[in-house]
């Protein structure tokens, strides 16, 4: 038994030792520097919640030397930032897509100081984008049966609220519109930007604190792969534009009942010659739907631009005068 627990000790140190070449420090914050993985000889992928700075950024090397580098893009909606540095780095190797499975033995790496240091644990759950619609309806569907059923008792109301808030409106379901990696790995301060990896030490993910509420998670490759070819080739994640400034607000109770929904989106502002504008949308409308998807929150609308494409036509719901009403529009690009 000893020997055994020896060989996999050894074998993890192996693992980390071979990886740590492209494992590197980023320093583009005032406080604690964070972490970054080579994805070519001369392109850093980080988390884009430790890039505060887009000026004097420098790339802390395994050797202890420092390189400067400069921001070529962000994807903030998946916490990703990419950085050209001076050739030289040594590329991570990259895991093929979608072949960590839940329970996998997984390590954290990161750079903040001139080490690599490291933390372990498991995948404990893979979510999708689909998994993340399904909680969300799950919570609406309990949500309306606690409604109907009018449950007043104090336990049951926080109960909702705080299921409500943590599927719904934020936590670290908000944004990341490709899912992610939920491990039990312990964050490290500084560790954000680094790697993810497997036992047969390919790169799975970036493990990221950027929308953490107690839970690890990491940015799949594919999704990585995906933000990096955008931004060599636009400079930046073209996501769907409407042109308009909106707040939740409560449908009127006929309207309410019919959409099967409470809040809508109120219109506070329209941006001259922006696709709502020619599609008449005016201040004061209630935008109710889009691209036949109920939206009830900002964040929900936030979610569904980043996935439609810049001049496709879709439909919208809106109340008007207390009537609602059915529409289209031309989805801008920004």
């Amino acid at each position: 038994m000893t020997n055994k627990l020896q060989q996999l000790s050894d074998d993890m140190a192996n693992l980390i030792e071979r990886a740590a070449p492209s494992v590197l420090r980023v320093d583009a914050r005032r406080r604690l520097p964070a972490t970054g993985i080579a994805w070519s000889e001369d392109l850093v992928v980080t988390a884009h919640h430790v890039v505060e700075s887009e000026d004097h950024i420098t790339i802390g090397l395994p050797d202890g030397s420092r390189i400067n580098a400069s921001l070529l893009g962000r994807d903030p909606h998946n916490d990703l930032a990419l950085l050209r540095a001076d050739s030289g780095l040594t590329p991570a190797n990259w895991a093929a897509d979608d072949t960590l499975r839940v329970g996998n033995l997984v390590l954290a790496l990161g750079r903040p100081g001139q080490k690599v240091k490291a933390t372990g644990g498991i995948a404990s759950g893979l979510v999708n984008p689909a998994d993340i619609e399904r909680r969300r309806e799950k919570f609406k569907s309990m949500k309306g049966r606690h409604q109907r059923g009018r449950l007043h008792k104090r336990k049951v109301r926080i109960r909702m609220e705080g299921l409500g808030d943590f599927f719904e409106r934020g936590g670290w379901l908000r944004g990341l519109t490709d899912g992610f990696i939920q491990t039990d790995v312990t964050m490290y301060p500084g560790f954000s930007g680094g790697p993810l990896l497997g036992v047969e030490g390919a790169v799975h993910g970036m493990n990221t604190s950027g929308f953490s509420q107690g839970v690890s998670i990491a940015i799949p490759v594919a999704t990585i792969r995906r933000s990096v070819g955008a931004l060599l080739a636009d400079g930046k994640i073209q996501r769907g534009y409407l042109g308009i400034g909106v707040q939740e607000a409560r449908l009127p109770d006929k309207v309410a009942k019919t959409l099967e929904q409470d809040t809508g989106l109120l219109i506070v502002s329209v941006d001259a010659d922006s696709p709502a504008a020619q599609a008449d949308l005016m201040v004061g409308d209630i935008l109710t739907a889009l691209d036949q998807t109920g939206i009830e929150h900002v964040d929900e609308l936030q979610l569904l631009l980043t996935k439609l494409a810049g001049g496709r036509e879709v439909s919208m719901g809106y109340v008007r005068g207390g009537e609602y009403h059915d529409g289209s529009v031309i989805v801008g690009e920004k």
